[in-house]
């Protein structure tokens, strides 16, 4: 009798102190210490200060779909030469598997990247452009001058170059250790919304971007049951690659930047730090708004004050600050799709 009594105490202690064990799990787990992903304001438990990357992703027709764009905290969309316009994708709080096709620098976006403390990758340049990030010191990878390497940068054998470069971001880490690149950096974070904050504006639950009279032609169309944007290039919509997924976008900044054609090829430059006006959609909703320059980052502004984004992803369309001739309105947007 007395074996049995001992058995019963033994028994209870154990469940005492599986249950205190389990306690003090839980009391660990909920002091664990959350980060603030700073271009997403999405929230993590993972270390938030390593350097973001900025890649350049064609927009031709011969490079789409795309690869990797959906995995991007922000997309910068700006005209390059004549009516053509390419992507900078900042990638931090998400990595895809496979980016590109990768394609060649403009000052503009090389500047941006710089502000922004981003690591710059892109394939090719002018030699003005190339001397500029020499001259600033500006941390960059020439992914044409490593493809022949292997790992992290290949040549596609289904696509013809220049379309055909891409890169394993699970293999870029390591070439950027080797390179010595450094990637301890701390990014100021952007100013977002709480999630329960109602949005201002004018009701538009679809954007149309004319760079050019008939091409190219960028549109967005907003789902009031996912709360995204998804966008056309020319009546087709940006997805990936291989998945097939969509790009589904939380804020749509559209600015406009004074631009100058400066070359025979014409070659603009994009003036990126003078501000200007701008819209900025969120949740179906439209603001008429300002815009700064804010170590690289292109903020939306009213009466002097910042206009926070919805956590998630931003895409930011540059036009022009005078239309092309021939295209009557640069930005429209609307209630009911048109």
């Amino acid at each position: 009798m007395r074996k049995v009594k001992i058995s019963i105490v033994l028994c209870i202690v154990m469940l005492v102190m599986i249950a205190c064990s389990k306690n003090n799990e839980e009391v660990i787990n909920e002091t664990e210490e959350v980060h603030v992903y700073p271009f997403t304001g999405l929230e993590t438990n993972e270390d938030v200060n390593h350097r973001a990357i900025a890649v350049m992703v064609s927009n031709q027709v011969q490079a789409r779909p795309q690869s990797g764009l959906t995995k991007a905290d922000i997309v910068y969309e700006m005209l390059t030469e004549g009516n053509i316009t390419r992507f900078m994708a900042i990638y931090h709080s998400d990595k895809p598997e496979v980016v590109g096709p990768i394609r060649s620098a403009r000052e503009y976006f090389v500047e941006l990247a710089n502000d922004m403390d981003a690591v710059y990758i892109y394939s090719g340049a002018a030699n003005f452009v190339n001397d500029l990030i020499d001259e600033k010191g500006i941390e960059h990878i020439e992914a044409d001058q490593h493809a022949a390497d292997g790992a992290p940068f290949l040549r596609e054998t289904f696509r013809k170059s220049p379309h055909n470069l891409y890169m394993k971001f699970s293999e870029l880490p390591a070439f950027l250790k080797k390179e010595e690149v450094d990637m301890d950096v701390t990014h100021k974070p952007l100013s977002f919304l709480d999630d329960d904050t109602e949005i201002e504006g004018e009701e538009a639950n679809y954007v149309k971007i004319s760079y050019y009279k008939s091409d190219p032609i960028v549109e967005y169309t907003y789902d009031e049951k996912t709360e995204k944007y998804s966008r056309y290039n020319n009546g087709e919509i940006t997805d990936e690659l291989e998945s097939e997924i969509p790009i589904e976008i939380d804020n749509l900044l559209v600015v406009e930047a004074e631009h100058e054609v400066i070359d025979k090829e014409l070659r603009r430059s994009i003036n990126l730090h003078s501000g200007g006006k701008g819209y900025l959609f969120q949740r179906g909703k439209v603001q008429e708004i300002e815009w700064e320059n804010q170590e690289g980052n292109i903020v939306p502004m009213i009466d002097g004050e910042v206009v926070p984004f919805v956590t998630g992803k931003t895409w930011v369309n540059v036009v022009q600050t005078e239309p092309e001739k021939g295209v009557n309105k640069q930005v429209h947007y609307s209630n009911d799709g048109k």
